[in-house]
This record gives C-alpha cells, structure tokens and sequence, in this order.
C-alpha cells in the first residue's frame, strides 16, 4: 500500500513565501480535498473549462473509489489519495497503467497537500476531516480555498493566527463568505454589519408542532441548492448557517452583535456588507456555486463562468425576514457556541455531525438533532484557550459523549 514516510520531512517541500500574484501569471496547480464530493466535481467543471489556467495535481475521496478512478482517468493528476484504506488496491490496480502516485488512509491525505506541485488547495472535505489537512496546507504555504466550513468552526482562532503567521492567504468557496469576499475587494473601510443571506431551507413555512414528524426526505428537499446530504441536513436545520456565522467572524474579525442572518427565500442576494457610512454593497446571482468556486481558483481575476444569468424580470420581489430562532434553535446555539468560545464550538460540531448521521440512519427524530448537540455541550468542558492537541481531544470526547446520548434518545423512540 503507498504510504508517506513517517517523518513529513523526507517527503515534502516547504513553501512559505509564495502568494496569489506570484503564481497568477502560470498555470495554477490544484489539489482538490474531496473531489467526488458536490464541490469537488463542480470545480473539476471549472477546472475544465479554463484547462490552460489550471492543471489538477491531485485528487482525494474517501469512499466513492469508482468515481475518483474516473477522475483520475480523465485528469491525470500526479497523486491520489483515498482516505478508506479497505479501497486501496481497487484504484491502485485501476490506474497500475498510468504515471499516477496511489496513497491511502487519512495520514496520507494530511501529508499530500504540503507537496511542492501544489499552488492552490481546495478543501472541500466534510465536517472535522476538514481540519488537519487545512493546517498543514497552511504550514506548507499553500493558497487556501476554503469549503470546508468545519475547519474554522472547530478552530477559527488557531486556523487565522497561522494563516498569519505563514503568510497564507484564505478564500472563502462558500457563496455566502465568497460574496462577503467579493463585496470587500477594494475596500479599506471597517466593516459595520455583515448580512448572512438563508433561504430558510424545506422547513421555512412548515409549522412548528409538525417537526417531530418530518423525515430525512423531507428534510433532503432543498428548495434552491444542490448539496451533498450532510450539508444538506445543516441547512434543513440552519445549522448551517450557524457554522457560517462562525466562519465570517473569523474571516472577516467581525463581533458576532455584527453578523446578521436574514431570510432570504430566492437565493439571489447571496449576502450583504454595510459600511461605516451607511452603504452596503451586496454580491448577486443565480444559486451556482461554480461562480464561487472559480472566483477562487481565478482570485483576483474574474474569467467567463457557464453559468444561469440572473433575469430580475423573472423576480417580482426579492423578499427578506428575521429567522425564526424558536423554529430553528440550531441556529441560535451556533451563536451561543460563537459566544462561548473555546472549545464549544468543537464540541458542538463533534454533535452536530453524530445527530446528523443518526437521523439520516433513521435513529431519531429531525427536532432530536438539536436536544443531542444542546446536552452534549452542557456535558463537556470547555478549554478556553486550546490548542490544537486540545482541539483533537475535545472532539473525540465531545462524540464519545454525544454516542452515550443518542443510545438515551433511541431508546425513547
């Protein structure tokens, strides 16, 4: 089996000193975190479509080996990675007859992205997997695109002081914070409020008392995105934009009183920065996340995009609301988690993402994913200022905890 050696120093090649401008001018070398995942295939899109812009070093899934041999197949990338070692040998004999480097286990994953053919990483693995590798990119020196939300929910402060330190920048690849990017290039004044757009998700006008009883299809029918499952929960809950709330304090070093989620059902606006004068400036377009993806892999230029162009005939009104905390109180814990600070948001990730796979399993009920994260953070610790071992432990305790919990939910089903 294609393993690193043990010491990452025999096997990669730090890059600490290069920036956007000094790869703009060549073609930029991507490594793509997940690349069988949403994301993943839709910048492979991007990537096909500006082929003299781009060339793909390498590709990582975790478990969808047919896919990433048929990726690898078309793109013939330097390096694959697949995270489940079980699949080792089905894409290392697929691809035997190509100039193609096969690796497995998670290891592997953390320790390909520091390797000196890599310009840009793009991240976009799901949940906590996200997080290492992300450090390591950043100690490497690479340019981050950033789609893994939980990296800096789980350790925003950690993640941004050595984005700073290594001199690394980090572009947001979720609409939201890549239209929060967008909004902010060119600017020099402070940011006085930051408007999180949600389109409410399938649950939006669905009454409360009825919640109990929605199913993992129901919570599956997103009403404007196309998202993988597990995101795809998050939003049916809000939580996803709780992480988000999360991820644009940290981006952007604005006070949580200052992020403000506003319903906004057509997905147009996708959000909104106000200045100290008074103006806001809004990024919009048709729901696409191959605008954010290109954006940046192209950052600072902007290149033609295939994509749907917003006729504002077709829009009556674009309409917005405060959310309903009461109807969506994963929401409002994401905020306390914000406020708490520490290791809360950890551990309320490390729930969220137990609760989330229970209830795509059929284990509990849609209102149970909130009552599991809110007693698993009452029944952690909080670390205030960890590190990142810190960080690793309060996950694994936080889901050891969470599974004790879920047995209790099950059983009053």
């Amino acid at each position: 089996m294609g393993k690193f050696p043990a010491n990452e120093s025999e096997t990669v090649e730090f890059k600490t000193s290069f920036n956007v401008e000094t790869i703009d001018i060549m073609q930029k070398r991507i490594a793509i975190l997940g690349s069988t995942g949403s994301i993943g295939t839709q910048a492979l899109e991007v990537i096909s479509e500006h082929s003299e812009s781009f060339a793909v070093e390498t590709l990582t899934a975790n478990n969808n080996a047919e896919l990433l041999i048929e990726q690898a197949l078309r793109f013939q990338p330097d390096t694959v990675v697949i995270a489940n070692e079980n699949l080792y040998s089905q894409v290392s004999d697929s691809l035997k007859d190509y100039p193609i480097k096969v690796y497995a286990g998670n290891k592997a994953l953390e320790q390909i992205v520091s390797q000196s053919n890599i310009d840009i990483v793009l991240n976009a693995l799901v949940g906590y997997s996200g997080l290492i590798p992300t450090i390591r990119a950043i100690e490497a020196g690479k340019i981050i695109a950033l789609a893994n939300k939980e990296t800096l929910v789980v350790a925003g402060e950690l993640v941004m002081n050595l984005a700073v330190q290594h001199s690394v920048p980090i572009i947001p690849v979720d609409s939201e914070h890549s239209a929060i990017f967008q909004c902010l290039s060119g600017e020099f004044a402070p940011i006085d409020r930051i408007y999180l757009t949600a389109s409410g998700g399938p649950f939006l006008n669905f009454p409360v008392e009825k919640l109990a009883t929605v199913t993992k299809e129901d919570a599956l029918k997103h009403p404007r995105w196309e998202m993988g499952a597990k995101i795809t929960i998050d939003s049916a809950t809000m939580m996803n934009k709780g992480f988000e709330v999360i991820e644009a304090h940290w981006l952007f070093a604005t006070p949580d009183d200052d992020i403000k989620v506003l319903v906004h059902p057509q997905s147009i606006i996708h959000s909104m920065v106000q200045f100290k004068d008074g103006a806001i400036k809004a990024q919009l377009g048709e729901p696409s996340m191959k605008v954010p993806i290109q954006y940046a892999l192209t950052y600072p230029d902007r290149v033609e995009c295939n994509v749907k162009r917003v006729n504002f005939a077709d829009y009556q009104a674009l309409t917005f609301a405060e959310p309903d905390f009461g109807k969506f109180p994963c929401l409002d814990i994401a905020y306390k988690a914000l406020r708490a600070g520490g290791t809360v948001p950890c551990t309320m990730n490390a729930a969220n993402e137990v609760a989330v796979q229970a209830f795509l399993n059929e284990k509990i009920r849609y209102t149970d994913i909130y009552a599991l994260i809110s007693e698993t953070i009452d029944a952690i610790n909080k670390i205030d200022k960890p590190s990142l071992n810190d960080y690793i432990e309060t996950d694994r305790i936080s889901r050891l905890k969470a599974d004790e919990i879920l047995k209790v939910l099950t059983g009053r089903l």
